[in-house]
């Protein structure tokens, strides 16, 4: 079935999420209905609601194909939010391209982490400003400038391709005034002192790419996503810059992979950093870690 079209005309609503989740199932899909709903729902250009209210409605012939073809390529196990190029973040919508890192809610647990702090310290009003470190889509950045109304900050990536990505969604929330991106490589030749610092880097081995889910590997960018034969090649690079663009008392907040939080944490200590913090995502892996060029105990502007 999974090489055959869905059905035949007149197709349904109702038959056609049918026979699109059966075809997801097939191609081992976690969650075949679900993403069949949303396939369709776009492919309609409707809300998932309407795929309830109006299931017998028969499909035009435009719509029947969309939908052929977002399956197909969800089937060969795309990611919804690459078919239909926008990802949620936090509380954004975000574009997304085939030159970015698809953002996960894992990552959700960076900006909550910072953003508690901040409102411990009253700073969410302060003039901080964020350097984003490997800025992808910008959705560190943007979800911190959301949150931060007097906050601006810059975001920078190697890929030229990503950062246009970045501008973009920076203009459709309308932030452009207080994100700036510009091409560089985590960090280097960058000056300034900035008080908030954050990365989301590559963290996965070069060994374990070939483990990761087919939604991960064959569609997220191989640089956005291996650092080495141990993971950790991004954060050598990026910690010593880090520590020097960061101000006295500013915090520096990283996303780690699963088990790496104490390799991390002894790369932070080896470039002059003091750890602050673990928080963990809601899988319970310790998935970010806070760090501040302050002495330990010392009271920090974060």
């Amino acid at each position: 079935m999974s090489g055959s079209r869905l059905l035949t005309a007149p197709a349904t609503v109702a038959r056609t999420l049918t026979a699109a989740a059966v075809r997801l199932k097939e191609a081992g899909v976690e969650d075949p209905r679900r993403d069949a709903r949303l396939l369709i729902a776009a492919a309609i250009e409707a809300g998932p609601e309407r795929l309830i209210a109006e299931p017998e409605r028969v499909l035009e012939d435009g719509e029947a194909a969309r939908i052929e073809a977002s399956i197909t390529r969800r089937a060969a196990r795309e990611p919804v939010s690459r078919i239909l190029g926008r990802r949620g973040f936090w509380s954004l919508e975000l574009e997304i391209t085939p030159d970015t890192l698809d953002p996960r809610p894992d990552s959700e647990t960076l900006v909550a982490a910072v953003l508690a702090r901040i409102e411990a310290q009253g700073l969410v009003g302060a003039p901080l400003t964020v350097l984003d470190l490997g800025t992808g889509s910008g959705c560190l950045l943007l979800a911190l400038l959301s949150e931060l109304p007097a906050a601006t900050g810059l975001g920078l990536d190697i890929s030229a391709a990503a950062l246009e990505v970045a501008r973009r969604n920076a203009r459709k929330l309308g932030l452009s005034e207080r994100a700036r991106f510009v091409v560089g490589d985590w960090g280097a030749g960058l000056g300034g002192s900035w008080q908030l610092i954050v990365s989301n880097p590559p963290y996965i081995t070069d060994g374990e790419i070939g483990d990761l889910a087919p939604e991960v590997a064959r569609y997220d960018p191989r640089l956005a996503l291996t650092a080495g034969s141990d993971g950790l090649d991004a954060y050598r690079k990026l910690l010593p810059r880090a520590a020097s663009l960061l101000g006295r008392g500013g915090m520096l907040a990283l996303e780690v992979g699963r088990g790496q939080q104490d390799a991390v944490t002894a790369l932070l200590a080896a470039s002059g950093l003091t750890p602050r913090g673990r928080y963990r995502d809601l899988g319970g892996i310790e998935r970010c870690l806070l760090a501040s060029r302050g002495k330990p105990g010392e009271s920090a502007r974060k």
